[in-house]
């Protein structure tokens, strides 16, 4: 449906010469090709669709937008681009203080920094090196600085979705450690403060990884 709606706004945009709509529409039509595993050609439509936006010279949603590239950048095995990419969005909303989405930049970057660490330690440990967490301590630890930092500022905006999701990937990054208990812990601490919206995809996966680290704790 996101693909539908993007290219439609598209279409409109590029009749009208609406330029800034038709690049944040590609962005978002290029976004839902990523999320149906059309990595290739989605991220191409990013950054056609952002080479768009910035050609405006305005910044306004650059940083979310900027964001979806490097989400997507992580999925796709590309996590130093897409550290680069993150980096770049924070700096953009620190310089024209648009807030709204730093929560989800530092969670981004966080998540890059546990796949880029997770396959450097991968290939010291198949060429006989120490184990994945034992040869990436820092960058781990620096992920686990920008899981805080994300939630830290989800708490100041109320946003307690988005301080759901800092919190799952923080569980993950516990779990991976084989902390299994501070993981469950922490999860259940804000998945209980919740009272509705439990059809949604976050909360649906939170109460799956929940379900999995109690069955984990047992064993």
């Amino acid at each position: 449906m996101a693909f539908e709606h993007a290219q439609a706004a598209i279409d409109v945009a590029s009749e009208h010469g609406m330029v800034l709509y038709q690049a944040m529409a590609t962005i978002t039509r290029g976004w839902a090709l990523t999320e149906q595993s059309r990595q290739e050609e989605g991220i191409e439509q990013m950054r056609q669709g952002l080479a768009g936006h910035q050609a405006t010279g305005t910044e306004v949603l650059l940083p979310h937008f900027l964001a979806l590239l490097a989400e997507a950048l992580g999925k796709s095995g590309q996590a130093e681009e897409g550290l680069r990419i993150s980096e770049e969005a924070l700096a953009v909303a620190d310089r024209n203080g648009e807030g709204y989405y730093r929560a989800e930049l530092y969670r981004i970057k966080g998540n890059l920094l546990v796949s880029q660490a997770t396959n450097r330690g991968v290939s010291r440990a198949a060429t006989g090196g120490k184990a994945v967490f034992e040869s990436e301590p820092a960058m781990f630890l620096d992920a686990e600085g920008c899981f805080n930092q994300s939630a830290m500022i989800a708490q100041q905006q109320k946003a307690k979705s988005l301080e759901l999701r800092a919190v799952m990937s923080m569980a993950r990054l516990y779990q991976r450690q084989g902390k299994k208990k501070e993981a469950r812990q922490l999860l259940t601490q804000i998945y209980d403060r919740f009272t509705e919206g439990f059809d949604t995809v976050d909360l649906r996966g939170a109460k799956a990884m929940l379900d999995g680290l109690s069955e984990e704790v047992r064993i």
